[in-house]
């Protein structure tokens, strides 16, 4: 399909990434009524070494001004979003078009992106024959509530990460991601790239469970945009499962990030884990649900 006139359309540079955030956080605003989008976030994913930012992006442009944009990040998740002043232009559908064509380029079998359930671009996506593969919520620990706490195993301990302990930390996030992801190993350097890295990191950011050996066992991960903290990665070693590892690194991080000057504490998780029921158990309530669209190719 066609643009209107006087639109044009080119890949993105490092240039792009505060546009890029803009538009992406007031569709997120029209759709969930807040921006949980940062700059950190586009630049963080964008420097990842298996990342080709000339091929793996493209803007939709009116005068200069970014009205939309679409990613294809991995093999078969793209990212899109269009500002909500230009919706209805048929500028997602063509970004939509974009996506498709470019997974499918690559010998993609599927592709498919998140959206807000109900959301304008939700709703774009069913009609262009997108399926919902799965359902995805973010969670939110209430002001003035504590993750119930949970004893070590004995020998264990929770401490900040080293940098001797990042290639562990790596292997156990991709081991237990890889268990319900269906997706290639993200490769270590695109770990660091999004984790240490990442504009703002500071050590007390990655947490690391180890057991008497001094084997890392568990991570938890988060980032902190202004006032809130978000876990973005929380991975258990299969074998020392059951243990109150998990609920452990989760009570210390957000304790971690209350003492940073935290207000708020979130994370993610999605039906593939099974663990939306665990994270309500410890007192954490669904803010927003969202659902990954795809499409078979």
């Amino acid at each position: 399909m066609e643009l209107p006139p006087g639109l044009t359309t080119r890949a993105l540079s490092f240039d792009d990434a505060q546009s890029v955030t803009d538009a992406m956080a007031a569709d997120e605003v029209a759709a969930t009524g807040e921006a949980a989008i940062e700059l950190a976030d586009i630049v963080s994913d964008w420097r990842r070494p298996s990342f080709d930012l000339a091929t793996s992006t493209i803007g939709v442009f009116e005068s200069g001004r970014l009205l939309g944009y679409a990613e294809l990040g991995g093999h078969d998740r793209a990212d899109a979003a269009v500002h909500p002043d230009h919706h209805g232009r048929g500028v997602g559908t063509w970004l939509a078009h974009w996506v498709v064509a470019t997974a499918r380029s690559r010998g993609a079998s599927v592709v498919g992106m998140p959206v807000p359930q109900g959301s304008t671009a939700d709703t774009l996506l069913a009609t262009l024959g997108f399926r919902v593969r799965w359902s995805s919520w973010i969670l939110e620990l209430p002001t003035g509530s504590a993750i119930p706490p949970r004893p070590l195993p004995e020998g264990h301990t929770i401490r900040a990460a080293t940098d001797e302990d990042h290639r562990a930390a790596w292997t156990v996030v991709e081991d237990a991601f890889l268990e319900w992801s269906d997706r290639e190993r993200d490769p270590f350097e695109d770990f660091l790239a999004k984790v240490v890295q990442r504009p703002g990191f500071r050590p007390w950011h990655l947490r690391v469970a180890v057991d008497p050996a001094g084997s890392v066992v568990g991570v938890s991960s988060l980032v902190m945009a202004q006032q809130c903290a978000f876990v973005e990665r929380l991975a258990v070693r299969r074998d020392v499962r059951g243990r109150g590892l998990a609920q452990a690194l989760l009570a210390d991080s957000f304790t971690q990030a209350r003492a940073h000057g935290a207000d708020r504490c979130e994370l993610s998780t999605d039906s593939r884990t099974g663990a939306l029921s665990l994270y309500e158990k410890v007192g954490m309530v669904v803010t927003s649900t969202w659902v990954n669209r795809a499409i078979d190719l």
